[in-house]
């Protein structure tokens, strides 16, 4: 009996693996030392190598890393199947795809619609992202996005990622006095997750153009 995968499946083919990855598990593992400890971890990336060598713990077969979700932050997530692949579309990232989001933020905004610019920085120490003022040696971020409803203290918006910087939507919507509900790092109230899924990627891949969206699960 095959063991049961904690995700849905979305693609696969010869090139590549996508996955609606659940809020709660890691894309890729953390800062651990040693390979055992890297590959033993329960995330993404390694239940995926498992899937793929099926069942065969000596096989070479693994995926690689193309582009990451944040822990908490569930939706489409895209793994290559050879290094050369991963490579190429990493380089490429921005030019060949189209990321959409739906989030749930704290409070009511002022505009039917907007765009946040601004310059994000990585704090090692403090494992927070934080804007910075231009030259201060931040990376540019932009993220558009559109209001589609709204609840008793809370407005759900449609996010498009420009350029991906991490935590890139958390904190641009935090600064903006509206973290994504759940968001404690950011300042929001404590829930029961994260409200913050990637509901679509639009990509060019070697077989062609595709779509590939996961239901949203709030």
């Amino acid at each position: 009996m095959k063991k049961r995968l904690p995700f849905e499946i979305l693609y696969e083919d010869a090139d590549v693996v996508v996955i609606d990855k659940p809020a709660g598990l890691l894309t890729t593992h953390t800062r651990l030392e040693g390979r055992h400890a890297r590959e033993t971890q329960r995330t993404a990336g390694n239940i995926l190598t498992g899937y793929v060598r099926k069942g065969q713990a000596k096989s070479s077969k693994r995926v690689w890393l193309v582009h990451r979700l944040d822990r908490d932050t569930s939706g489409v997530i895209l793994f290559a199947k050879s290094e050369r692949l991963a490579d190429k579309l990493r380089e490429n990232w921005n030019a060949i795809t189209s990321k959409r989001y739906i989030a749930r933020v704290e409070g009511t905004l002022d505009a039917d619609e907007g765009v946040f610019e601004s310059y994000l920085m990585d704090n090692p120490r403090t494992m927070k992202v934080s804007s910075v003022p231009e030259g201060a040696g931040g990376k540019y971020a932009r993220t558009e996005w559109r209001r589609l409803e709204e609840g008793e203290g809370w407005t759900l918006v449609e996010a498009f990622l420009k350029t991906g910087r991490k935590n890139q939507i958390r904190v641009q919507f935090a600064d903006a006095g509206h973290p994504v509900v759940g968001d404690v790092k950011y300042g929001a109230r404590k829930a029961r997750r994260l409200f913050l899924h990637a509901c679509e990627l639009k990509i060019k891949l070697p077989s062609g153009e595709h779509v590939f969206a996961a239901p949203i699960p709030f």
